[in-house]
């Protein structure tokens, strides 16, 4: 597990630290931190340490401290720095007599000459900031032609929400102090990757967490020796109809791929579901389902009132249920379906269908609004995004960056539905078996489209679902012995 920690917990765990150690020895703690980080990447794109040029880009903040600190650590290896103060008469006094004594150079203000760096270090605003960029930093910020390392955080992205209101730092690399943040998941795109450094920090525990691919990996169902097509699970899918048969062959084949061990399809469009998918046991409708050990239901089945039918049917049952699609749409207009249900249920919205069902924009704090539904309902809730936000009743979730949004395309979401139903049916909670999803999902969406290679391309939901076996295998092999 990876976790995640929001800003107030982050500073309650610096407090005795910061308490007990000498005066800035916590900032020259993460500044040395920082000073390795981006010494590697010297190193890994220029070839060498000294002689080469890093110009920092310095706030008032602590953020900024921790970049005078860094170029001051950066001349003793031979670096030429250069420190941009953007609201000089604030700047970290210490961290600048630092730098000066070490012989780096300082500039005044954001029409500075910015040198010709080969790296730039983002120390504008740090994780105490809120808000975009303000225009002087922004247009110090476009003129930046080379990597940007962020310290801690890139500037004018929320820490907590990873919500971007207007400009802000694109970073290569995030160098993330004593604990990783929300944003470091959320606003993926403007971190980069991210590098932790341990500053010693004692942290409670967390409850925002990534499932690591070794635990996913060894998590996963696959048969042994004693098991049958029902040990397996057996997962029942009504997805699909005349209009969208598709979604009934995205969504069935998806549970197929995910190892289930029996798929019953009791959608409307079942000739197409059998001639793609012949092992797929296809019945007439709800009632002749038999037995089974979790539903899917929702992928193109319609609005009318005869899904709507089936639907109350389908959650009239004491078994696990994954909602999505169409099923959301009714469930919008008729909650009393979902909520309160007893048995495990998970809701697989995305930004648009989460607006119907609460009548808010989770786009202001992802986390906070899935949480918040997920509360509010007494179900799981998987909203959908780059970065999927999976949230149980209790307030636990986790979260799943996919990467890239090689995903973001019609169909996709058919695919997922059906992977996290697979594993509902052999027993696994519904955050758990769609964190486990979501994952084998976009590392599939990734495969498809070539993603680390050059030839990256997009993809369609049929590409996608090819390779869902190949990603199970790929998580398979990363499982902890």
């Amino acid at each position: 597990m990876r976790d995640y920690f929001t800003v107030d917990q982050v500073r309650a765990a610096e407090a005795p630290l910061l308490a007990a150690l000498p005066e800035g020895a916590l900032m020259r703690r993460a500044a040395y931190g920082l000073t390795a980080v981006v010494a590697s990447e010297l190193r890994a794109r220029t070839g060498g340490v000294a002689g080469r040029r890093v110009t920092l880009l310095v706030g008032s903040g602590d953020n900024g401290g921790d970049a005078l600190w860094s170029g001051a650590m950066l001349r003793r290896r031979g670096v030429a720095v250069r420190a941009i103060l953007l609201d000089p008469g604030r700047v970290h006094a210490a961290g600048l007599a630092a730098l000066r004594a070490a012989g780096g150079r300082v500039e005044m203000g954001a029409d500075a000459d910015l040198g010709d760096p080969d790296l730039a270090v983002d120390g504008i605003v740090g994780i105490s900031g809120r808000g975009p960029l303000r225009p002087p930093a922004a247009a110090l910020v476009a003129r930046i032609c080379v990597p940007i390392v962020a310290v801690d955080l890139p500037s004018g992205v929320d820490p907590d929400t990873g919500v971007t209101a207007g400009p802000a730092v694109t970073a290569a690399v995030t160098v993330a102090f004593g604990a990783l943040k929300p944003v470091h998941a959320l606003a993926a795109a403007h971190c980069g990757r991210v590098e932790l450094v341990d500053i010693g920090l004692d942290l409670p525990d967390a409850s925002v967490r990534t499932m690591a691919a070794a635990e996913i990996g060894a998590r996963w169902p696959m048969p042994g020796s004693a098991d049958d097509k029902y040990s397996q699970g057996v997962v029942g899918v009504i997805a699909g109809s005349a209009r969208y048969p598709g979604a009934g062959v995205l969504c069935a084949g998806a549970a197929v791929a995910a190892t289930s061990g029996m798929v019953r399809y009791g959608g409307t469009a079942a000739p197409q579901v059998l001639s793609r998918w012949p092992e797929v046991v296809a019945v007439d409708g709800f009632g002749a389902a038999g037995r089974v050990q979790a539903w899917v239901v929702g992928p193109g089945m319609g609005t009318d009132e005869e899904a709507l039918t089936v639907l109350r049917a389908v959650l009239g049952t004491d078994l696990p249920v994954l909602v999505d699609a169409d099923a959301l749409t009714l469930v919008a207009a008729e909650p009393g379906l979902v909520a309160g249900r007893s048995a495990p249920t998970l809701l697989t919205p995305h930004a648009g269908e989460f607006a119907r069902l609460t009548g808010r924009d989770p786009a202001t704090d992802r986390v906070g609004e899935t949480r918040r539904l997920a509360a509010e309902w007494g179900t799981g809730v998987l909203l959908k995004g780059r970065c999927t936000v999976v949230a149980d009743p209790d307030g636990s979730v986790l979260l799943n960056e996919a990467g890239g949004s090689a995903a973001a395309t019609a169909g996709a979401g058919d695919v997922l539905s059906g992977v996290i139903g697979a594993l509902m049916s052999t027993g696994l909670a519904p955050l758990t078996a769609a964190a486990m999803g979501a994952r084998a999902h976009s590392l599939a969406a990734n495969l498809a489209a070539g993603q680390g290679s050059d030839t990256a391309a997009p993809i369609s939901a049929d590409a996608l679902l090819s390779q869902v076996r190949a990603a199970v295998r790929v998580l398979r092999a990363q499982a902890v012995p």
